[in-house]
């Protein structure tokens, strides 16, 4: 099963915003290179993440902040922008010939509904900032 990474690959690209410097590369090809991936899914992220309004940047300038406190980007606003699919996806090819077959796309569909937005609620909760300073802690105790 193939997995996507966008969530978490944009959640990294506000976070090495949110803790570079003056000093710091901000170059797409820099923050792939913390990423482990490549300039052009960066800049694809970076598009969403700046049509969103989390971060601003000039086009053909290496010049790239977030767009309010990192205490004011909530997960939820990082997965709205990059438009995630749902998070939990129903099997939708089933045997209709059975019971079981017939009826859990519905049932799970509802179920799923739920969590996600049980999900969503979480995320609103958990800023960039949270994960600035978990990365900072880290540091430090490494």
């Amino acid at each position: 099963m193939k997995y996507s990474h966008r969530l978490s690959d944009a959640i990294h690209v506000l976070t090495y915003i949110g803790v570079s410097d003056s000093n710091t590369d901000l170059s797409s090809r820099a923050i792939a290179g913390s990423i482990d991936s490549n300039p052009s899914l960066v800049r694809r992220l970076m598009a969403a993440l700046s049509n969103a309004g989390l971060i601003n940047s000039n086009q053909g300038k290496i010049s790239l902040e977030l767009s309010r406190p990192a205490k004011d980007i909530s997960l939820l606003d990082v997965y709205q922008a990059i438009k995630e699919p749902e998070l939990l996806h129903v099997d939708p090819k089933t045997n209709l010939k059975c019971i079981v077959g017939a009826n859990i796309q519905k049932t799970l569909a509802s179920a799923y509904s739920k969590i996600q937005h049980k999900a969503e609620q979480e995320m609103d909760h958990i800023s960039i900032q949270e994960i600035v300073d978990g990365i900072l802690t880290e540091n430090k105790n490494s």
